[in-house]
């Protein structure tokens, strides 16, 4: 699968190495490759490409959002003309969000005209991302939105960065209900000082 990740922080940084390992081709698309900020995510990618947004959009048929919810906005062009390819949105509007949109997810949907929009890859923290392993077994993700195909793919993306499962969250409307869950585990890791080597499963009784 072709995947342009739009950002280089480290849930960028920890989706691609899992995504690069597992055979896909992966492609950073940042604002300015050559920026202090690039440099160091290409120091922890060194294999990967890193473009100018435009470039990456272009090459890819999944995107996968990984900015600051509210940085949504200045990709407004770019994500109306690329409305046909998939995108994941793995944002958080926990500080910032794209007024008066109550997430990233929502204002894709209301700004553009993409449709094939999932949210997915925001409940866990990026060491979760970068080794979802614990005693041999991956640890869950979950996923939201309207789209089958959409979630499909977030899905197998899941399983390829070694997550046990994706669990169906729901539709469009279960969007800020799963960021919730995301609040949920930055509440046990850091406000409760559980640390951040701690996951979600879930279990089921035969």
């Amino acid at each position: 699968m072709n995947i342009a990740i739009l950002g280089a922080g480290n849930v960028a940084t920890a989706l691609a190495q899992r995504w690069n390992d597992a055979g896909h081709s992966v492609v950073i698309g940042v604002r300015d490759p050559a920026s202090e900020k690039s440099q160091k995510a290409q120091a922890l990618l060194p294999r990967l490409p890193f473009k100018p947004l435009q470039d990456a959009a272009q090459l890819a048929e999944v995107l996968v959002i990984c900015t600051p919810p509210d940085a949504v906005i200045t990709l407004k062009d770019l994500l109306s003309a690329n409305s046909d390819k998939i995108i994941i949105d793995t944002s958080n509007a926990v500080r910032t969000r794209p007024e008066p949109y109550p997430t990233a997810f929502h204002y894709i949907k209301g700004e553009t005209k993409a449709q094939k929009v999932v949210k997915c890859f925001n409940t866990t923290g990026f060491e979760n991302m970068a080794n979802p392993v614990y005693q041999g077994e991956g640890i869950d993700m979950f996923c939201a939105g309207n789209d089958a195909l959409a979630k499909e793919t977030a899905r197998a993306l899941a399983l390829d960065a070694g997550f046990s499962t994706c669990w169906d969250f729901g539709g469009d409307d279960k969007v800020e209900l799963l960021e919730k869950l995301a609040l949920s585990w930055i509440n046990l890791a850091i406000m409760q000082g559980n640390g951040r080597n701690i996951a979600f499963r879930v279990v089921r009784r035969p």
